[in-house]
C-alpha cells in the first residue's frame, strides 16, 4: 500500500510540475516551455509512436505537395501559350491562296478559343476553391480565439487557485481511497489542459495550412488571368492580321477579276450546301409524315451584346470589289466570344465550319423557316439538338470570310432569304 501511494504521489508531483509550466506559456509562443511537455505518461505514449508518421512532418509534404502542384499548373498555362510569332510564320506560305489562309488562321482561332475556355474553367475553379478555402479561414480563426479565451480563464483560474490547492487536497484526504481518488482526479485535470493546449496548438497549425493554400491557390489564378489575356491579345492580333491580308488580296488590281470570281464561287457554294441541307429536313419530313411547325412568334435577338449594326440585310455595292452584291443577313458587330441565341425554338440541322461562313449554325423551326448564325469563335450545340428560344447555341467570332467580331444573321422561308426584320 505505502508502494502504491508513492507512486501515486509521485504521478501527481509530475502533473503539478506539468501544470506550473502551462500556467507561464505564452499562447502566442508555439515554442514557449511546456508545449511540448505532457508528462511522464504523454512521453511514454510517445516513444511508442515513435514510428508512426510525424504530423508536422506530413504537413510539410502537404505544403510542399501544393506547391509543386501550383508549379505545374502555372508552367503548363506559360507552355501552352500560343505562339504569335510562329503561327505568322506558317501563315506566311499560303498568303497567295486566300481560301486556305482563312481556313488555316480559323484553325488556329479555334484551337485559341479552346484553350482559353479550359483557362476560365481553371479560372473559375480556382475563384471557388479559393471561396471555401477562405470561409474555412474564417472559421478557424474564430475556433482561435475562442479557445484562447477559455485557456486564458483556465489560466487565470489556477493562477488564483494555486497549485498548493492540489497538496491541500491531496494530503486532506482522510483514507488511502480518498487520497487515490484526489490523484486521479488531479491527473484527468492536468490532461484536460494538455488536450486544450494540443487543440490550440492544432488550430493555429490549421489557420497557417489554409493561408499558405491561400496563397497557392491565388498565385495560380493570378498566372491563370495572366495567360486568358495573352491568348485574348494573340486571337486580337490574327484577326487583325486576317483583315489585313483579305483587304491586301481584295484591293489588288491584279487579283481584282480573280477576286471577284473567287468571292462569287463561295457565295454560289455556301448557297448551294444551305439548299442541300433544307432539302434534306423536307425529304425526312416528307418520308416520316412528321415536322416542326412554326406558331408565328417574335425571334429573340440573336446577339444581345451588338454595339452597331455594320451592315444590313439587302442589296448593296461591296466596298472593295465594287460589284454589286445582294447581303442575305444582317450583321450585328459585337465583342468577341459574347453569347449567340437561338432565335426561336427549333432543331439544329448543321453545326460546322465553311472556309465562307466559317463556324456557322443552320436551325429548322418547322413551315419552311430557318435561321442561319455565322462566323462563330465557337458553337455550343451540335446537329440534332433541339434548341429553344435565347438558348446560348454559340460565341461571336470572325471565322470564315469575315474581317472582325460579328453575328451574320439570315432568314430563310421557303427556299429563300427574307429580311430578318420581318421577325425580330
Amino acid at each position: 500500500m505505502l508502494v502504491m501511494v508513492t507512486l501515486s504521489f509521485q504521478t501527481f508531483t509530475q502533473n503539478v510540475f506539468a501544470q506550473n509550466q502551462i500556467m507561464d506559456i505564452d499562447p502566442e509562443d508555439p515554442e514557449a516551455p511546456g508545449n511540448n511537455d505532457g508528462g511522464a505518461e504523454e512521453k511514454q505514449e510517445e516513444k511508442k509512436e515513435e514510428k508512426k508518421v510525424d504530423p508536422a512532418v506530413e504537413r510539410l509534404r502537404k505544403k510542399q505537395s501544393q506547391l509543386d502542384n501550383a508549379q505545374r499548373e502555372k508552367n503548363s498555362l506559360k507552355n501552352g501559350l500560343t505562339n504569335l510569332q510562329k503561327v505568322k510564320e506558317e501563315l506566311e506560305k499560303s498568303k497567295s491562296d486566300l481560301s486556305n489562309y482563312v481556313y488555316k488562321l480559323d484553325g488556329t482561332l479555334n484551337e485559341i478559343t479552346y484553350k482559353l475556355k479550359e483557362i476560365q474553367r481553371l479560372v473559375d475553379e480556382k475563384k471557388k476553391s479559393i471561396e471555401v478555402t477562405s470561409a474555412q479561414l474564417v472559421v478557424a480563426k474564430d475556433n482561435e480565439k475562442k479557445q484562447y479565451a477559455d485557456m486564458r480563464t483556465r489560466i487565470q483560474f489556477m493562477y488564483e487557485k494555486r497549485t498548493d490547492s492540489y497538496f491541500d487536497m491531496l494530503f486532506s484526504a482522510k483514507s488511502i481511497g480518498e487520497l487515490l481518488n484526489r490523484a486521479e482526479y488531479i491527473e484527468k485535470m492536468s490532461k484536460y489542459d494538455r488536450d486544450m493546449l494540443a487543440v490550440f496548438k492544432e488550430t493555429r497549425e490549421t489557420i497557417a495550412d489554409y493561408e499558405e493554400q491561400l496563397k497557392v491557390e491565388k498565385g495560380v489564378l493570378e498566372e491563370a488571368e495572366k495567360s486568358a489575356e495573352a491568348e485574348k491579345a494573340t486571337m486580337e492580333s490574327l484577326i487583325v492580321e486576317k483583315q489585313k491580308q483579305i483587304d491586301v488580296f481584295e484591293n489588288d488590281i491584279s487579283n481584282k477579276e480573280e477576286a471577284i470570281k473567287q468571292y462569287e464561287k463561295e457565295i454560289a457554294e455556301q448557297d448551294s450546301l444551305i439548299a442541300s441541307l433544307e432539302a434534306a429536313v423536307a425529304a425526312e419530313r416528307e418520308s416520316s409524315g412528321t415536322g416542326r411547325d412554326y406558331d408565328g412568334g417574335t425571334f429573340a435577338h440573336p446577339a444581345p451584346s451588338y454595339t452597331r449594326i455594320s451592315d444590313d440585310f439587302g442589296w448593296r455595292i461591296h466596298p472593295i470589289l465594287n460589284v454589286k452584291q445582294f447581303h442575305n443577313g444582317v450583321d450585328f458587330a459585337a465583342p468577341g466570344g459574347s453569347p449567340i441565341l437561338a432565335a426561336y425554338d427549333g432543331t439544329v440541322i448543321a453545326a460546322d465550319y465553311s472556309s465562307t461562313m466559317g463556324n456557322y449554325i443552320m436551325i429548322d423551326h418547322g413551315g419552311g423557316l430557318y435561321t442561319i448564325y455565322m462566323h462563330a469563335s465557337s458553337l455550343n450545340v451540335s446537329k440534332g439538338d433541339s434548341v429553344s428560344r435565347k438558348q446560348q447555341i454559340a460565341s461571336v467570332g470572325s471565322t470564315g470570310r469575315s474581317t472582325g467580331n460579328h453575328l451574320h444573321f439570315s432568314v430563310r422561308l421557303n427556299g429563300g432569304y427574307v429580311s430578318p426584320w420581318n421577325y425580330l
